[in-house]
């Protein structure tokens, strides 16, 4: 493959990788000093489709990441804990409350719409140049102005207690970990985010997203050429970007 090499790749991320985990294993798979950015930090925790740009494709970095998304997984009721999800310190436990699905959809209707919430302090937000989750391991507290996000639905698709599975359609911006803890603070009984999986990115599906161990097998060439089939759709997902995402349209 040549220097220039240039695209999109869209990547289904496996679970305990950084987002930046997976810039790098690309770099490896691409020549030397092929400049790769991602679309949209996903957590450690969480699988799904991250998308990441190659070459001159790095310039639409800032128009990708403004892209509507879809979410799937489980919360667990129940338990609150420092960074959101059940990979953080338990800082409290209550009883679940008796609930039903009907119950947990009303709290999470509740929450459709326009929100300010403020990233979660294990965070890649800045604050003075530097990731909140470096202030939150030094146990030190910094301000956190409340970010701007939408959510355009929020289905619960299944109840076990403590644990619920959901779909969430939304903007960027959108934490999923704070919608959880709210979630649970509206039930009365904290929550955490136990999966998560992102499907969707605007017109980007995780079925059509590659994995590391598919990646790995690939040549040069092919590797190229899924970039450039990739990007072929670009242009139309972007052409949508100003029209959210139809929750009827998605698959339960």
């Amino acid at each position: 493959m040549r220097a220039s090499a240039s695209g999109m790749i869209l990547f289904d991320k496996p679970e305990g990788w950084t987002s930046h985990d997976a810039v790098a294993a690309f770099r490896r798979m691409l020549p030397k000093g092929a400049k790769v950015g991602h679309c949209g930090t996903l957590d450690p925790l969480a699988t799904g489709l991250l998308i990441l740009l190659v070459g001159p494709c790095t310039r639409l970095q800032a128009r990708m990441q403004g892209l509507d998304k879809v979410y799937a997984g489980r919360i667990r009721l129940g338990v609150r804990t420092d960074t959101g999800d059940v990979t953080g310190t338990v800082l409290e436990t209550k009883t679940v409350p008796s609930l039903d699905l009907a119950r947990v959809q009303a709290c999470l209707d509740s929450m459709v719409g326009a929100l300010e919430m403020p990233a979660p302090a294990y965070s890649a937000v800045k604050h003075k140049g530097k990731a909140l989750y470096r202030y939150a391991r030094a146990g030190l507290e910094v301000p956190v102005k409340p970010r701007s996000c939408t959510v355009f639905s929020w289905k619960a698709l299944g109840l076990q207690s403590p644990d619920f599975e959901h779909r969430l359609t939304c903007s960027s911006g959108t934490y999923v970990r704070s919608l959880a803890e709210l979630a649970g603070s509206k039930l009365g009984c904290g929550a955490t985010v136990l999966t998560l999986r992102r499907e969707r990115i605007a017109g980007f599906r995780i079925e059509d997203a590659i994995t590391l161990e598919a990646a790995r097998k690939l040549d040069s060439g092919s590797l190229q050429r899924l970039m450039t089939a990739s990007l072929m759709r670009l242009g139309e997902t972007l052409a949508q970007a100003n029209r959210p995402m139809a929750p009827d349209s998605l698959p339960l």
